[in-house]
């Protein structure tokens, strides 16, 4: 159980096989897919593992993961209930999932429309490592759903890299 001070009380625990429509709706909701393509790779997200955040009884965080090697790739993030704590708690859970794992990198790519993302990994010890010009438009041959025109009215292009060394 996990307290923020000014916040409700929640749960961080692993994903499991009885939430996996659960998942599948945020997926549809947040991403309009449950397939997420990083760098050229297609990814089946309600298959990933994962964690989930609960608050009340009610499923408030998602985030999904992948781990090859010494290094896990965050695939999807999402807190439903906006500020207050379960992304950052989140990303601590993988962050320690990770570890476990004898990962040296936590990383992931978002899109160059995503400031909001930027802002919130960099403000919690992510670094920007890679800018992979015009890459969404190879990402689109895999997952043509990818809109042109994403956050703010900025034109989706670019995908930036980001890791946290652990």
């Amino acid at each position: 159980m996990s307290t923020i001070p000014g916040a409700h009380t929640f749960e961080i625990r692993d994903l499991t096989a009885e939430d996996k429509p659960w998942v599948q709706r945020v997926l549809q909701q947040y991403w309009a897919s449950t397939e997420q393509v990083t760098k050229g790779r297609k990814f089946q997200a309600d298959e990933l593992p994962g964690i989930v955040a609960v608050r009340d009884g009610s499923e408030v965080g998602l985030l999904t993961y992948n781990i090859e090697g010494d290094e896990c790739e965050i695939v999807t993030h999402n807190s439903m209930a906006g500020h207050g704590g379960i992304g950052s708690c989140l990303l601590t859970g993988v962050r320690n999932k990770a570890r476990e794992q004898g990962c040296k990198r936590l990383w992931l790519v978002t899109t160059n429309d995503n400031t909001p993302a930027m802002r919130f990994y960099q403000r919690r010890d992510f670094e920007i490592v890679a800018f992979h010009r015009n890459a969404v438009r190879e990402s689109r041959k895999i997952k043509s759903s990818i809109p042109d025109i994403g956050l703010d009215g900025i034109p989706i292009r670019h995908e930036i890299e980001m890791e946290y060394k652990l």
